[in-house]
């Protein structure tokens, strides 16, 4: 891991963008991960043109699953849904900018899977965590 992305990611950690509650979200999703306890969740205010107008989190846990929250949600402001849905793995992956070791995958994944589940939700989907994650519910 170079240092300054290294840095990045301690600064998006530190200093989350789009921090906190989002009074009057159109969805929002709230999930976990139990193996080690970080937690997220996502706030949706989405426009009658199917843009997010503005997106927000809260969450705990480690700097990678903190830091990922923070670089995702600052990266869809303004997007429409159905550019999210195509979200994915690697975009994730590219924004850290570092290789994600085995034991991080799921930590740098969260918030991507709560986001995903709230587009879903408010497209009156259900999100299919196996196909797009590759593990199994629950």
């Amino acid at each position: 891991m170079s240092d300054i992305q290294f840095e990045i990611i301690l600064d998006h950690y530190r200093n989350p963008r789009n921090f906190g509650v989002l009074e009057n979200a159109t969805v929002k999703v709230k999930d976990s991960n139990p193996l080690c306890g970080d937690m997220i969740e996502v706030y949706l205010k989405i426009g009658e043109d199917g843009r997010v107008e503005k997106a927000t989190f809260r969450g705990q846990g480690c700097a990678i699953s903190q830091a990922s929250a923070s670089m995702l949600i600052e990266s869809i402001q303004n997007k429409h849904v159905d550019e999210i849905t195509r979200l994915g793995k690697q975009d994730i992956f590219n924004m850290l900018g570092v290789e994600v070791g085995p034991a991080r995958v799921k930590c740098a994944l969260l918030s991507l899977k709560a986001l995903k589940a709230a587009i879903y939700g408010y497209l009156g989907k259900k999100l299919d965590v196996e196909e797009e994650f590759g593990e199994s519910h629950g």
